[in-house]
């Protein structure tokens, strides 16, 4: 189940709310700018399905997106527990960062968690199968899969280079729980 917990950051030990179905969810993230949506991943993936085969699945909804958001490049990132690269890649991503364009993800498999860095609240974003998040240009965040991920999201980009962080330096993602003490698994 989808899950938004909202934290003072001063306060990373318990949320001052946790919302569980999914319009409360959009409604308290519209407010800050950002888009949450349930779509409809009903593609079931092999494990050794790669990225064509994951964009061809889903080419409608995502040409759909890329044509009404000017989005120009889509790819795959696909993280199982026993991923060569899983630790390198959680510690790249659990630091605080910004981005110059939207980040968006359509989780079609598996859960991760968002952490969403707002003025003096972090709004902590479980998504999981059938979530598309997207997160407005210049906003601190990071992301954290937990160390055993498991999950499958489609990123779009309007920067033909994909992913490019601006890291922040700040430490704060160190003070919140980490993903996997606190989550169930799917």
């Amino acid at each position: 189940m989808s899950e938004l917990r909202i934290f003072r950051d001063d306060k990373p030990a318990a949320p001052e709310q946790v919302i569980t179905d999914a319009s409360g969810i959009a409604k308290a993230l519209e407010k800050e700018g950002i888009l949450f949506e349930r779509w409809k991943a009903d593609v079931e993936l092999a494990p050794a399905d790669g990225q064509d085969k994951v964009l061809a699945a889903y080419a409608k909804p995502i040409d759909k997106l890329k044509r009404a958001k000017g989005y120009v490049t889509a790819d795959v990132v696909r993280m199982v527990p026993d991923a060569a690269n899983r630790v390198e890649a959680r510690k790249k991503f659990l630091n605080e960062h910004q981005h110059s364009e939207d980040e968006v993800r359509f989780f079609v498999e598996g859960i991760g968690s968002f952490y969403l860095h707002l003025g003096p609240r972090v709004y902590q974003v479980l998504c999981e199968r059938n979530d598309l998040i997207s997160v407005p240009d210049n906003t601190k965040h990071w992301f954290d899969m937990g160390p055993a991920p498991r999950f499958t999201a489609i990123r779009l980009f309007t920067n033909p280079e994909g992913w490019v962080a601006k890291f922040t330096g700040a430490t704060i993602a160190e003070k919140f729980p980490p993903f996997g003490e606190q989550v169930r698994s799917v």
